[in-house]
């Protein structure tokens, strides 16, 4: 049985992200010699060479390759059992995590109230991170919309929210009361990475099994407005809170269409005393807009 160092670990997966001997060092604050001699140390106690020098820097090798996913996951699962085991130790600090357009306020200030010699922290969390943040132990709790992978995470729906169309305020469907798939159904709409989020949030395909016309790419939801602001595409959000949007688009609420679903996840092995009265407080107090 191979005893690893967790240190040496570190450091392989320094040189391995930065490709280069140099760089790594200057990121772990250690001599490049040094680095070496830790990497030497832990390719002995594996029996095989990890990383070649090239003139370029440094490049994995076979056994590198496979070795390197196992090395994340390794590091990724000890700092997991040290924040968990801190937590069930002293179980003083939260952070919160929410996305755009969501307020935890009212829960965050009963935690608090209840217990005043707690560290509760907030954070807001881009949509392209929600999926991230609590694997890798940013945030405690996270208050998000759905679509949300359950895989690892404990995930409780807190509330619902009326889907809306964002379109320009000149658009001829603006001021309607509301709309209809059937009302858009040549419109192109905007597009993200995440096909997930796509055919959610696109509502893609559509009930009778048509595609949603493709619209341009954005990455962040101030691109999406500008798309939308511009005319060259439209865009289903949950229906925007008052004074939330551009003074030159409009939101019109959708009629036969889900609604969106704000829910609280966890990760599914976390049993913090902060956590679980976070989770109460969020079903009491957290609720969709005007409710």
């Amino acid at each position: 049985m191979t005893d690893l160092d967790l240190r040496l670990v570190r450091y392989f997966t320094a040189v391995a992200e930065h490709r280069h001997f140099g760089r790594a060092a200057e990121a772990l604050h250690i001599t490049q010699p040094s680095l070496s001699r830790q990497i030497r140390r832990l390719e002995q106690q594996l029996g095989a060479r990890l990383l070649e020098r090239t003139p370029q820097g440094s490049r994995l090798t076979g056994a590198g390759e496979v070795f390197l996913p196992r090395a994340k996951a390794l590091l990724r699962s000890a700092a997991q059992a040290a924040s968990l085991t801190r937590a069930a130790a002293e179980p003083s600090r939260i952070t919160v995590g929410y996305t755009t357009g969501i307020i935890v306020t009212p829960a965050v200030r009963a935690l608090r109230e209840r217990f005043p010699d707690a560290d509760v922290r907030t954070a807001h969390v881009d949509w392209t991170e929600r999926t991230t943040v609590l694997p890798e132990l940013r945030v405690d709790v996270l208050v998000t919309r759905l679509p949300f992978p359950t895989d690892g995470a404990q995930v409780t729906v807190l509330y619902e929210e009326p889907r809306a169309l964002v379109l320009p305020v000149g658009h001829r469907l603006a001021g309607k009361e509301s709309v209809t798939l059937d009302d858009i159904s040549d419109e192109p709409l905007v597009r993200v990475a995440d096909e997930t989020w796509n055919a959610y949030w696109r509502i893609d395909p559509r009930p009778d099994g048509r595609p949603a016309p493709d619209g341009p790419l954005a990455d962040a939801l101030e691109d999406k407005f500008e798309l939308v602001a511009s005319g060259q595409a439209l865009a289903i959000t949950a229906l925007p809170r008052a004074g939330t949007l551009r003074l030159d688009v409009t939101a019109v609420p959708m009629h036969g269409v889900e609604p969106a679903h704000v829910v609280l996840a966890t990760r599914a092995e976390e049993r913090g005393r902060l956590v679980a009265a976070f989770r109460k407080a969020a079903r009491t107090f957290l609720k969709a807009p005007g409710s």
